[in-house]
């Protein structure tokens, strides 16, 4: 007996630099992960009610709700995806970004970030998914 075709892990980009989520993209395709993106914070809340995700990518400083917002409220809707989430920022030194991450610990990924960084974050999170068994978001 054959088991089912495995699909490839899913990462979640969102940022509204439209290139900055290119990028990452065809880099992560590249290295074998499915890919979604959104520009807006209510678009990536959206594609969470009809996708499962194995790691996020938050940019901090979005459009209409920060990436701080934005990572409570998966949180709190998909607490399995607590440890799964990076934040992406420049201002990780910001007052009001440090006081979150002391109460809120989640990897920060700084930019301007090293595309390598990106990966091996992803990739660790989802080894950890494998070891864990399948997550359901």
């Amino acid at each position: 007996m054959t088991s089912p075709p495995r699909t490839p892990p899913t990462v979640l980009i969102v940022d509204d630099e439209a290139g900055l989520r290119r990028v990452v993209e065809r880099f992560l395709v590249r290295h074998g992960y499915r890919v979604l993106s959104a520009g807006t914070a209510e678009a990536a809340y959206e594609l969470l009610n009809s996708e499962i995700a194995d790691a996020l990518l938050l940019d901090i400083h979005l459009p209409t709700m920060s990436g701080l917002a934005l990572y409570l409220a998966i949180i709190h809707r998909w607490p399995a995806l607590e440890g799964h989430v990076a934040i992406m920022t420049g201002d990780a030194e910001a007052e009001e970004v440090r006081t979150w991450l002391e109460h809120h610990h989640c990897v920060v990924i700084r930019k301007p970030f090293n595309l390598r960084q990106v990966a091996e974050w992803v990739s660790s999170v989802v080894q950890r998914n494998d070891s864990t068994g399948a997550m359901d978001a």
